[in-house]
């Protein structure tokens, strides 16, 4: 938009007969439009000619900080991953959560997972849910599922099982004759690698299916979603 004009804050304050604060919050929420798009920034200049509207249901109410759960796709590094984050990489799952460019803003990732690894990965605005999947991260079981190569060693399947420690235990069990799952707590990025490495197996793939209560599901690879209000992890 041009830089004449007023703030768009100031035109809703007109239009709605309300405070600049209340104002903003309206337009931060994504309830504003102008010349039928919404628009979420306050600051936004707008033109005495383009038409400013509140959307139905518009309310001046804080927005809440959301957290996003990614599908990665292999080979997709930290940034590339974030960047990924687009309007038109949403899976639209029909769960009512409207799309707002902020959401893509002040994103903290938690819970990293390797470069050459797909699946789950978690970005979020919301102190809480980093602080739980940070400072509480040796407590929350995850799940993934390893496509592997070689011999394994006579005894490997009890050496892998045998890979966490007393207090975080990994659980390792083969789902094909090339594909082994594994579920634990605390598992850090390299550790299957490394545990496979010492029974004789490549790892060739890693998906990581599940974090704590929130699992993949059918999440397509390199779309994202909007962790609903009744997921926990």
């Amino acid at each position: 938009m041009s830089d004449d004009g007023i703030r768009l804050a100031k035109r809703v304050a007109d239009i709605a007969a309300c405070s600049r604060a209340e104002a903003e919050r309206y337009i931060a929420g994504g309830w504003v439009s102008v010349d039928g798009e919404v628009v979420d920034e306050p600051a936004t200049r707008v033109l005495p000619a383009q038409q400013v509207a509140l959307l139905p249901g518009a309310t001046a109410e804080e927005p809440q900080p959301v957290t996003i759960l990614l599908h990665k796709p292999a080979g997709l590094h930290g940034k590339a991953a974030l960047d990924s984050l687009q309007a038109d990489t949403l899976f639209q799952t029909g769960h009512g959560q409207r799309f707002l460019k902020r959401h893509l803003s002040r994103l903290t990732p938690a819970m990293p997972l390797e470069v050459m690894a797909s699946g789950l990965v978690v970005f979020s605005q919301d102190w809480r849910v980093v602080r739980k999947l940070t400072q509480d991260s040796d407590r929350i079981e995850q799940e993934y599922v390893a496509e592997v190569s070689g011999a394994i060693a006579e005894d490997g399947l009890a050496r892998l099982n045998a890979g966490g420690t007393p207090k975080a235990p990994i659980k390792a069990s083969w789902q094909s004759e090339a594909r082994l799952r594994f579920a634990g707590k605390g598992i850090v990025p390299g550790q299957i690698e490394a545990l496979c490495a010492k029974v004789g197996l490549q790892v060739t793939g890693l998906r990581r299916l599940r974090i704590g209560r929130v699992a993949l599901s059918g999440l397509p690879a390199g779309q994202w979603r909007y962790l609903r209000d009744i997921e926990k992890f």
